[in-house]
């Protein structure tokens, strides 16, 4: 095997071994499937427009439990390609040249489930009656071929047939929808650039609402039976989206999309444009409201402002974490500074024994990332003050809006915030394991 083979098919980020592919990125991925919700059989072209950044005499996808049928290069004869276990490994009989466009064509079958990880199953779910993706960090070859990289970003155009009696929710601006020969059919675009952990497909039973949430078009689905619960605990969005665009910055995608499952989530999920919540989460009662408002800003933290490399998830979930704060403390809840020290307590009674800026992939979603990570941003408001800090927090949405970044870009930009070096301050909470006391 060649150097440049092995290029090729290397992951490149050292929490996810044996994900991602080496060798180009995906600019545009077209999915056309279908779906028989009964037999759980889905049906998919994908059409995979790419750009390689080395000469490829073999390269890789990343693709579980589903079949490859056919795989052809557009403009090219002679394509082979063969399966493994979660790779399709494709061989043109030319060698693609280096830094030069192709289209792939990939058709496959089968029973997409769920992918094993060590932090559970992850990706494409059958619900009691539709489906829901969840595919955080690793979950997206369950129902697509694709790079699964989290800084390889792509625009998606999903077509998506099944039985008409249900609602389809994708990433992206609904583009049609009508019914033909006892089907719906949907068509989505995602015109900004999307990590594969953060493409989805949501199918239910669901109502179909469009309210506006302080200027960005909404959609709201849900089952009709917690139709009253759902309009109660997610009236909200329109006060958090109005706050969280006056302090990060305009909101980054065409619109923001809820869906409501039928069953019970043990906790929210979010992808790009759009989140996803159980029943338990709609109680009538505004139980949920502070994961109503992490989820929303991770559409800033994490969805435009994506990662360069898994180690640094502080910057999805440590920020988000702290926009609950931020919600709490202009809706006349807690103040930031009295979560701050609540969190702090409450950090002080568990091991220190977690790196929060490289926690390693099995302490990744470990709480004390999410909390320790919101206290790190409460260390640089204290140092700051408020117009500062919130000036840094749209500078930095802003300058990496639909890109990605990392802990030293951002560490960077609060020193030029601060006209002074904060590596001690960052050094501190991130890279130590001793936990600071609050400025």
């Amino acid at each position: 095997m060649t150097a440049k083979t092995v290029g090729a098919m290397t992951a490149g980020d050292a929490y996810l071994p044996g994900h991602g592919n080496g060798g180009y990125r995906v600019l545009r991925y077209e999915l056309d499937l279908d779906y028989r919700i009964s037999t759980n059989r889905l049906h998919g072209t994908a059409t995979i427009h790419a750009h390689s950044t080395q000469a490829l005499e073999r390269f890789t996808l990343d693709l579980a439990k589903l079949r490859v049928s056919r795989v052809r290069i557009e403009g090219r004869r002679g394509t082979r390609f063969a399966q493994a276990a979660r790779k399709v490994v494709i061989t043109p009989a030319v060698a693609l040249p280096a830094d030069e466009d192709f289209t792939l064509v990939i058709e496959y079958a089968g029973a997409p489930g769920p992918i094993r990880s060590r932090w559970g199953p992850v990706g494409w779910e059958e619900l009691a009656d539709g489906v829901l993706v969840a595919a955080q960090p690793s979950g997206a070859p369950s129902w697509f071929p694709t790079n699964d990289r989290v800084d390889d970003k792509a625009a998606y155009d999903i077509r998506f047939r099944t039985d008409q009696a249900y609602t389809v929710v994708c990433n992206g601006t609904l583009v049609d929808h009508h019914v033909a020969s006892g089907q719906g059919h949907w068509h989505y675009e995602q015109t900004q650039p999307t990590a594969s952990y953060l493409a989805t497909v949501q199918i239910g039973r669901y109502e179909r609402a469009t309210p506006d949430w302080s200027g960005v078009p909404g959609v709201l689905a849900y089952p009709r039976t917690i139709a009253a619960r759902v309009a109660s605990d997610f009236a909200a969005v329109d006060r958090m989206m109005a706050l969280f665009q006056e302090r990060f910055g305009p909101y980054p995608f065409d619109g923001y999309t809820v869906v409501v499952t039928a069953d019970e989530l043990e906790i929210p999920l979010e992808a790009q444009g759009l989140a996803i919540f159980g029943a338990n989460h709609a109680d009538g009662h505004g139980g949920s409201e502070r994961l109503v408002a992490h989820e929303l800003a991770h559409q800033w933290f994490g969805n435009s402002v994506g990662l360069s490399s898994w180690k640094d998830i502080w910057l999805n979930e440590g920020f988000a974490c702290y926009s609950e704060w931020i919600w709490s403390e202009h809706s006349g809840g807690m103040s930031a500074e009295g979560w701050a020290q609540h969190y702090r307590r409450q950090l002080s009674a568990l091991p220190r024994d977690i790196v929060v800026g490289d926690p390693g992939a099995t302490l990744m979603f470990d709480d004390r990332v999410y909390k320790r990570g919101a206290l790190t941003l409460h260390a640089v408001r204290s140092t700051l003050g408020d117009p500062a800090f919130f000036e840094l927090l749209r500078s930095w949405t802003g300058s990496h809006r639909h890109g990605t970044a990392t802990t030293a870009d951002f560490q960077a930009l609060a020193g030029q915030a601060a006209g002074r070096s904060l590596d001690r301050l960052f050094t501190a909470w991130l890279f130590e394991t001793p936990l600071p006391r609050l400025p």
